[in-house]
């Protein structure tokens, strides 16, 4: 029991470990992988494609479609959107069906520091390693991770990753139309293509750029901040 005790104290100091220096670390320098490019990787013999750039060298639209798509609270909540999470376990109690309310911070959390699918466990990771998140990094650097790490494609990460594979173009050139369409995919980024939208994607697409016209200044003002 003292040897299962001390193994588990020493994988909780190395995680612990590698979680702060990963928050102080990523703060300033692009992640060479995430655990799901690691995964992907082995899956896809190696072939994924991911070029981290500047938040400056995305079209301002991308950044816009997913904080409209995912998380309008993004520059207000620290982390974590209060109000969200009531609004799904209200939706639990009146329904049995248990909806996501991961902020964008909460991803980028998850997408660097644990691994993918549900379960109590990761979850209760994934709260405070987002709390510590938005606490020592500006909300521009969040986003500019986001964008750049999350699943946009098979295979495909990023904005620029995306751009140049559906649509031939840089991330800094992609249009409102294509910005929607990429945001529109993220929930499940391998089953849906970007380039090929089903009329689905299509309608969540028209969604997306309508709520992108509702964003308020207040609602985008920390993506100019430090």
């Amino acid at each position: 029991m003292r040897l299962l005790l001390r193994l588990v104290k020493a994988v909780l100091i190395v995680l612990l470990a590698f979680w702060l220096g990963g928050l102080l670390l990523f703060r300033f320098v692009d992640p060479p992988l995430t655990p799901l490019m690691v995964i992907r990787g082995i899956e896809r013999g190696g072939l994924i494609r991911y070029r981290p750039v500047a938040l400056n060298r995305i079209a301002p639209a991308l950044a816009h479609a997913v904080i409209a798509a995912e998380d309008s609270r993004f520059c207000f909540h620290h982390g974590i959107d209060i109000g969200a999470v009531q609004d799904a376990i209200d939706d639990y109690e009146e329904t049995g069906r248990l909806r996501g309310a991961s902020t964008i911070t909460m991803q980028v959390a998850r997408n660097l520091f644990l691994w993918p699918g549900g379960g109590f466990l990761r979850k209760g990771l994934e709260a405070p390693l987002a709390l510590a998140l938005d606490a020592l990094w500006p909300k521009r650097r969040i986003i500019e991770t986001y964008l750049n790490v999350a699943e946009t494609g098979d295979g495909l990460f990023g904005a620029e990753a995306a751009a140049q594979a559906h649509f031939r173009t840089s991330a800094a050139r992609l249009d409102p139309a294509q910005a929607s369409r990429i945001a529109a995919v993220l929930p499940n980024p391998r089953r849906w293509n970007a380039a090929r939208p089903t009329a689905y994607i299509e309608r969540r697409s028209a969604i997306i750029r309508a709520r992108m016209q509702r964003l308020s200044r207040d609602q985008i003002r920390c993506l100019s901040g430090p």
